[in-house]
């Protein structure tokens, strides 16, 4: 019984092992490291807002832990670069508060977005941001947010973009203004539903992503660009995917076929990086949402912990027997 008994606990200790390193495996990145230098740009990039005096600058320069200000070219964002990349808003510099420290990766990592201030912006999710910074033609990048008040958050947006400009990187001007009116739209819906007990952001984040990859495969496969009904199929089938087909009202389907029609006009609709970066972007959201664990069912991890508990059962019951 001894030798059960240990037997037993020290196949516990390895499947709890298993079971860390599961739930690791899809673990955040820690952010930048701004000690070292990307061949292609440099230093990282930090966009302040410019609404930002010098010493919210180097506060919110904290926030995304920026050790030195040396390390790092820093650049601030404007109300007339909010209306030369989007060609849109009343331009006011003072009220861009939210900054971004911009990282270039090497090809393939996809685009990653780290909020470091959920409590200031807490409306758009990292994976909004992200959504959107592809829908741009923003690709393999860290980008860190943060901001030291509370803000709506959307011109963080417009920082990545001038990151993108100061590296000598031109992203298309339609595309930018799509990726704009991805995010008002987007967000405006999740915080319509956000009360509602079955609406998960990340569902809907997710269903974004699957209605992208849907219309470019249509896209491709007829060789012309989908109707209107079969935007709002496509649509449909996404939201039924991730189980908000009861959630998200027609009045919502309708702003996002709206917004689908024209993002198809764009450039993202054949472009391989964005297929690329949504790839990345969906594997992520995956994880978010309990794909760590389906893993670890798929792998059997779980039958091994239903037969580890099952074992010490037994061995309490044969004490008494």
């Amino acid at each position: 019984m001894k030798n059960l008994i240990k037997r037993i606990l020290t196949g516990g200790m390895v499947l709890s092992t298993l079971a860390m390193v599961s739930v690791q495996g899809v673990a955040a990145s820690e952010g930048i490291d701004t000690s070292v230098v990307n061949e292609a740009w440099g230093l990282p990039t930090y966009v302040y807002g410019g609404g930002l005096n010098d010493a919210q600058i180097e506060e919110t320069a904290d926030l995304l832990g920026i050790d030195s200000m040396d390390n790092v070219a820093s650049v601030g964002v404007t109300g007339e670069d909010l209306q030369n990349y989007l060609g849109t808003g009343s331009g006011n510099t003072a009220s861009m508060i939210s900054s971004v420290l911009v990282q270039r990766e090497n090809e393939g990592n996809g685009v990653e977005v780290i909020n470091e201030t959920p409590d200031n912006i807490t409306q758009i999710t990292e994976e909004q941001y992200t959504n959107a910074a592809i829908t741009a033609g923003v690709e393999d990048v860290t980008i860190m947010v943060a901001s030291i008040r509370p803000v709506t958050g959307e011109s963080a947006l417009t920082g990545i973009y001038k990151a993108f400009d100061v590296n000598g990187e031109d992203l298309d001007q339609d595309r930018m203004e799509v990726a704009q009116e991805e995010l008002e739209t987007t967000n405006e819906i999740a915080q319509e539903n956000a009360d509602e007990d079955d609406f998960d952001t990340n569902r809907f984040d997710q269903a974004i992503v699957e209605i992208k990859q849907q219309l470019a495969e249509l896209r491709e496969r007829q060789d012309e660009l989908a109707t209107r009904e079969e935007i709002e199929e496509i649509i449909n089938d996404a939201l039924a995917n991730n189980n908000l087909q009861n959630v998200i009202s027609q009045d919502q389907i309708d702003r996002l076929l709206a917004f689908f029609e024209r993002y198809q006009q764009t450039g993202a609709i054949d472009s391989d990086q964005v297929r690329q970066q949504l790839d990345q972007l969906s594997g992520n959201l995956r994880d978010r949402f309990g794909d760590a664990w389906q893993q670890a069912e798929d792998s059997g991890l779980l039958d091994q912990i239903g037969n580890f508990f099952r074992q010490i059962w037994e061995a309490i019951t044969g004490l008494f027997n």
